[in-house]
């Protein structure tokens, strides 16, 4: 390092003087109170966006003096597209068609006088990415509440208090609720089952979830009736409930595998029954977005059947009745045979040349939508007369899979359907009072069957559940469309490559926005033009991003491996039929 020496005169300070001047300018040492530089802008480019999916990107400037103000003076942003003016964030979802929008951004910042700058620029659109969506399952279990089955969404170390709430992206659970005394309950733990499961009570009883325990229970939108519903024991049984028994909540180690699900996909927590009633119509409406007793008849099937010794639908002995709702007035005092005629879901996918499949486990359950139906089940002779379904419909499409293992074979040799209904039986599903808590593995071996097989590229899983199953919820259903619908909230999980990850859905969903899902995706129109719950009901279409890179599939832990129940000899107990 070269050292200046000590100055020991006069001229050499002058010297020294005229030398720093001559480096530094008139300026001096430090270059004097220079102005602020020049105003930039220093974004260069923007990125594509996608239509019909959010975009946000921030412009940038450098020098001039902050805040800065930002605006457009030529050109114009692509449709959907703003600027926010104080922050430069051009933000919004893209509408209208896809190409190249140009345009010239303006900075202007806070000195007096102000600079200012611009700079054109552009965005491109690309067209929205095509669903690759070609095969759908849709997996319907049983009875139960998004406040009762997704408590451990909330409860470390399964989630977290901070993950609950009403904020965008927490999910809406509540750890209470109002009964009908107007008293605070806050709800307790039980098993999901009849079986022990240490600590909290097993589940073994049932509660009333027909039309008039939903009137109760919503009691005008208050939602603090559900104390008031019918309590079923186990036969014999009695007493058998405790206090407030419809204010429980699942352990959250009884279901580990939905909440996997829950947290790695999308959950919607704003899905709705459509129905305001029991298992025999909810089955109804997830095949054909409606549970009526005729075509435009303005009556629904409304409850579960009776008198049927545990066959029901078209095959039902000659006895068997059900009551039907009147639409439009509520008078639910008329019963009918439980068998009807009306066009469903599954006429369309026909229609299309897509193939479907729905696997029951036994042929008059009351889990069975395609039996109630006439031209699906073609008895072998006229109803009520009939005892079995032979009609072509039926033996080409209906596979009455009994301890729910076809699904699992037909995944592995390839032979999936476009469309699969997939439907538990007593023990695998999660109906109070009868499952024996093997439900959460029974629906982990049919994803991971699914992720693990080349179909995982092009599937999207739909799992939901039936009715409410006279479990608390605290969200109201929104507006009715008619005495018959809508129904309470029950959870929906969308498992997919293209399901936004670790999303909750925020969206009013119901039964008919599967329908309208699979509609969509096949381009096949709805049901039966305006009429049915389909044509009413969103697509489901926030819970995908068809332009996201695939997501890989990761298994699902759970109790029980497939083995359990590719292995199983035991034979299906029937559903409830309370």
């Amino acid at each position: 390092m070269t050292r200046l020496k000590a100055l020991s005169s006069p001229g050499s300070v002058v010297c020294l003087i005229s030398v720093l001047i001559a480096l530094n300018g008139c300026g001096g040492l430090g270059g004097g109170s220079k102005g602020p530089q020049q105003l930039t802008v220093t974004t260069q480019s923007l990125p594509s966006g996608t239509l019909g999916s959010a975009y946000s990107q921030t412009l940038s400037a450098s020098g001039g003096v902050t805040p800065y103000t930002w605006s457009i003076t030529a050109g114009a942003l692509p449709a959907g597209l703003s600027l926010a003016p104080s922050t430069g964030v051009i933000s919004g979802t893209p509408t209208g068609t896809a190409g190249t929008s140009t345009f010239t951004v303006k900075v202007t910042d806070s000195e007096s006088p102000a600079q200012t700058a611009t700079a054109q620029l552009s965005i491109t659109i690309n067209a929205a990415g095509q669903n690759p969506i070609k095969h759908v399952v849709i997996i319907f279990q049983e009875n139960r509440t998004t406040d009762n089955l997704f408590q451990g969404l909330c409860i470390p170390p399964y989630g977290s208090q901070s993950a609950c709430g009403t904020g965008q992206n927490q999910y809406d659970i509540a750890q209470s609720g109002k009964n009908s005394l107007g008293q605070t309950v806050t709800l307790q733990p039980a098993c999901l089952g009849i079986n022990s499961c240490g600590g909290p009570l097993p589940d073994v009883w049932d509660m009333g979830h027909a039309h008039r325990d939903f009137v109760l229970a919503w009691d005008n939108g208050k939602m603090d009736g559900f104390d008031e519903d019918i309590i079923f024991c186990p036969q014999g049984g009695q007493n058998c409930s405790p206090a407030n028994p419809e204010y429980y909540y699942v352990q959250p180690s009884d279901v580990q595998p939905y909440l996997t699900l829950a947290q790695t996909y999308t959950f919607a927590d704003h899905m709705f029954q459509t129905n305001q009633g029991p298992s025999f119509p909810a089955h109804q409406y997830i095949i054909a977005g409606t549970s009526a007793y005729a075509q435009q008849s303005g009556y629904d099937i409304a409850e579960n059947p009776s008198a049927g010794n545990g066959v029901y639908g078209c095959i039902a002995p000659p006895a068997a009745t059900v009551k039907i709702i009147n639409t439009q007035t509520g008078d639910e005092s008329q019963t009918v045979y439980p068998c009807t005629d009306h066009p469903t879901l599954t006429d369309l996918l026909d229609a299309a040349g897509l193939g479907w499949k729905y696997y029951t486990p036994a042929p008059g359950s009351i889990w069975n939508g395609p039996v109630v139906i006439q031209h699906i089940c073609g008895p072998n002779q006229k109803p009520p007369n009939g005892t079995e379904c032979v009609g072509t419909e039926w033996t080409n499409h209906i596979d009455i899979q009994g301890q729910n293992n076809d699904i699992l074979n037909d995944i592995a040799a390839g032979q999936l359907a476009a469309v699969s209904w997939v439907i538990p039986h007593e023990k695998v599903s999660d109906h109070s009072g009868t499952n024996d808590g093997s439900g959460p593995s029974w629906v982990a071996a049919v994803v991971n069957a699914i992720g693990n097989s080349p179909y995982w590229a092009d599937t999207a899983i739909l799992i939901s559940w039936d009715d409410w199953g006279g479990w608390y919820d605290h969200v109201p259903p929104p507006a009715f469309f008619n005495a018959y619908e809508m129904g309470f909230r029950v959870p929906l999980i969308v498992v997919s490559p293209y399901a936004k990850p670790a999303y909750v859905s925020k969206n009013q969903h119901d039964f008919g926005s599967i329908l309208h899902f699979v509609e969509n995706t096949f381009g096949l129109g709805f049901v039966d033009g305006d009429q049915y719950a389909d044509a009413r009901a969103d697509d489901l279409s926030d819970c995908f991003n068809f332009s996201q890179n695939p997501l890989p599939f990761k298994q699902v832990k759970a109790p029980l491996g497939p083995g359990h129940f590719l292995n199983n000899t035991e034979p299906p107990g029937p559903p409830d039929d309370d």
